[in-house]
């Protein structure tokens, strides 16, 4: 099957999917993986691995949802395991509780959720997004408690400010393959400038939008039990003093400036064996073991060191569900790229050649929506849009740069069951698969527009 016919079985699916989940409680694993396997099959994956005329092989139905299971857990599986881990040690320590305070000291309790936007904002410049929320969650969950203010709103918000300097700014990959892609990979300080004013209106309209469709949702943290709930100041009080700044930062500042050098070495080219240590101790794997050493290193400054086995016991007990979730997405992402939908959608690109620097926008949301990573959709739309840039009249190094960005703009809209990043956010911002909809796929998708409409008004005075 291909063209539109596809498109629409596509649109089907994911329709079928959501009911599934939201109104017939299916667990998401089971509907998820249920909905891969008849699309696949519909949309003309073979039962069983065949060989083609000209020697290549196409994957059957099973090793295509083999192999979307396990690269998921290859790329962000122990991220999420060694996040949790990490985010449990600074729980029990009381380091979160300090970190909290911290924030509260830093921007005033009375904005807390610019606090996480912001914050999310500055930590993906180089760390992706999903480490980065793993990272930080802790913080959020401890700066509600500590502000009393929605931890919806602050999951939004941190979701929110992690995606815009994903797509945006360099030195995360998908904006750095774009700009060379187009042929402006030597003007990363302008994307960088163009990205950081892009983000702007693309957070404005993710913190706004935040704090309206709060209202209406309450998330697992929200959820307690007024006859039992302990005070912030009790909860506080029972850690007695906490630990200092630097321990309970550690663990989460280590990884993020590991991670940070390993792209700035990336950017300058430099070879040696220094070169490959920080490429290493980069890898967000390693960078998130080295975060691990250091919570360790806290829980003994605590003398809790001998309960080191329960807190890793029950941090794999609460990463599993979150795992086989976020995996069963990346099934269902291998399945549409291993049909021809993008192949459908690239073909036909031109359609839309004609509304200018809206064009790679859309092409990018397409993409992104289709297949889950904003990544693959900035990549894959770079390809397609660069030998048409001096048809759409962006040919220039700003219009390109401005091209690189649209491009971005596309590819956070929207996040939803397919993408790794949407069960990241729902599962650990405590909230259901139907509120997940109403939260990070909305305010995706107005982050993408606002995002856009920024670019759109730079093109007017720029191009």
């Amino acid at each position: 099957m291909t063209g539109i016919p596809l498109l629409i079985t596509f649109v089907i699916a994911i329709i079928i999917m959501i009911f599934m989940i939201s109104k017939f409680n299916i667990h998401p694993f089971l509907s998820i993986l249920l909905v891969s396997l008849v699309f696949g099959l519909i949309a003309g994956i073979p039962l069983v691995d065949q060989t083609m005329e000209d020697g290549t092989v196409v994957k059957g139905i099973a090793g295509v949802i083999g192999e979307g299971f396990s690269s998921t857990f290859t790329s962000i599986g122990i991220v999420i395991i060694l996040g949790t881990i990490i985010g449990t040690l600074l729980e029990e320590t009381g380091a979160a509780i300090k970190l909290a305070d911290m924030v509260v000291n830093l921007v005033g309790e009375k904005r807390p959720e610019l606090a996480m936007l912001i914050m999310g904002w500055v930590v993906s410049i180089p760390v992706f997004c999903d480490s980065g929320f793993v990272i930080l969650n802790p913080i959020r969950k401890a700066l509600a408690k500590r502000t009393m203010a929605s931890s919806v709103a602050m999951t939004m918000c941190l979701s929110a400010g992690l995606y815009a300097a994903h797509v945006f700014i360099p030195p995360t990959p998908g904006p750095i393959a774009a700009a060379n892609t187009l042929g402006v990979g030597n003007d990363l300080l302008l994307i960088i400038g163009l990205g950081t004013l892009v983000s702007i209106p693309a957070l404005a309209g993710a913190y706004f939008y935040a704090r309206y469709a709060s209202k209406n949702i309450i998330g697992a943290d929200d959820v307690t039990d007024l006859d039992n709930e302990k005070t912030y100041e009790e909860i506080r009080a029972e850690y007695g003093s906490l630990p200092g700044g630097f321990l309970s930062l550690a663990p989460i500042i280590i990884p993020v400036i590991l991670m940070a050098l390993s792209n700035v070495f990336k950017i300058v080219g430099v070879e040696g064996t220094i070169n490959d240590l920080f490429l290493f101790l980069g890898t967000p794997i390693i960078a998130l073991a080295v975060g691990l050493i250091f919570g360790i290193i806290l829980l003994n400054s605590r003398a809790k060191l001998s309960s080191l086995y329960e807190i890793v016991n029950e941090s794999l007990k609460v990463a599993g569900p979150i795992l086989f979730v976020t995996a069963s997405g990346g099934v269902l992402g291998k399945v549409i790229a291993s049909t021809n939908l993008v192949d459908f959608i690239t073909e036909n690109a031109t359609v839309f050649q004609n509304i200018g620097i809206f064009f790679p926008f859309i092409i990018a949301a397409v993409l992104k929506s289709a297949q889950g990573s904003s990544t693959v959709a900035i990549t894959t739309t770079a390809g397609i849009i660069a030998p048409l840039l001096p048809v759409l009249g962006l040919a220039s190094t700003v219009g390109t740069a401005l091209v690189v960005l649209a491009i971005g703009a596309g590819a956070m809209t929207v996040s939803h069951a397919n993408d790794s990043y949407f069960w990241v956010v729902t599962k650990f911002g405590g909230l259901r698969v139907e509120d997940g909809y109403k939260t990070q796929t909305m305010v995706t998708l107005v982050e993408g527009l606002c995002g856009m409409l920024g670019v759109f008004i730079l093109s007017l005075f720029l191009i």
